[in-house]
């Protein structure tokens, strides 16, 4: 997450996820996930997945934590209370990590490489498990919410960087996070620091103007696919996108919780939190 809100933590194992105690701000484990699964041979390469009680198929999402694309910040245990309150909810979660700038093979390309991957590794997890693939929406907080409306994305991009794309999500979630590079650029920056797109990316866009348009969703619109819009301390960030993806043509629901931060849009322990919750199982699922 942005450097200035979020503990900084590296994920090594799979651990019991956190969520946030509403009244104390204490962190307390939500139940352990269905299955950890691994989607490729790096050891970050691996996810949770979540079943709802019952037995499915069931909708599916995908969720990308944030932390400035950056391995020093952030990490799958940051949307675990989301994923465990989804589930909850009728929604199979399947919440992964990924590499990202600081670990061998992270950045521009390796970490969307990831999220394609974990996204399509979903029609694996479907042979054994009650998955329902004609529903799926991808899930992301920060810079997690970039990726998300990246992974959306794909089947406009054209470009190997795509991967298979045998799972289609029908709805991205972009919560409190930009659906471009462009604000973490320059002055815009502050959050994640002066450097984090370049260093995430491997230079600047003037270096590498064809790796920043293939990574920035904003320049695929329309995505042609439903869209749902949290936010909580970065709308000014966020403005930009919104914006582009109403102008296109694209369906995007915005929510924007009465004392919501950065933080606390995903802890459905607190109010604002729930109702981001609520709000993606209804408008994305129907539940």
């Amino acid at each position: 997450m942005l450097r200035s809100l979020l503990p900084l933590l590296l994920l090594t194992i799979a651990v019991p996820a956190r969520a946030q105690d509403e009244s104390s701000g204490r962190l307390a484990a939500p139940s352990p996930a269905t299955l950890v699964a691994r989607y490729g041979a790096d050891p970050l390469q691996l996810g949770e997945l979540r079943l709802p009680n019952g037995k499915g198929p069931f909708p599916v999402a995908v969720v990308l934590h944030g932390g400035c694309w950056d391995a020093t910040q952030g990490e799958l245990r940051d949307t675990a209370p989301l994923a465990e309150a989804l589930a909850a909810r009728g929604i199979a979660t399947w919440n992964i990590e990924y590499r990202r700038a600081g670990t061998p093979g992270g950045g521009w390309p390796g970490t969307f490489e990831d999220v394609a991957a974990a996204t399509d590794h979903l029609a694996v997890l479907a042979r054994t498990q009650p998955l329902d693939l004609d529903h799926v929406a991808v899930v992301g907080h920060d810079t997690g919410a970039q990726l998300a409306l990246w992974v959306a994305a794909r089947p406009r991009l054209g470009n190997p960087i795509a991967g298979a794309m045998a799972v289609r999500p029908v709805t991205a979630v972009a919560i409190d996070g930009p659906g471009t590079l462009g604000p973490l650029l320059g002055a815009a920056a502050q959050a994640c620091g002066e450097a984090a797109a370049t260093r995430f990316m491997g230079g600047t866009p003037a270096e590498k103007p064809e790796a920043y348009a293939l990574a920035s969703p904003q320049g695929h619109l329309p995505l042609g696919v439903h869209q749902l819009i949290v936010v909580g301390a970065l709308g000014a960030e966020m403005a930009p996108y919104v914006q582009a993806a109403l102008a296109s043509g694209d369906t995007v629901v915005k929510l924007a919780p009465g004392g919501a931060d950065h933080r606390n849009v995903i802890a459905p322990a607190t109010p604002q939190g729930k109702q981001v919750a609520d709000f993606i199982a209804a408008q994305a699922f129907g539940e």
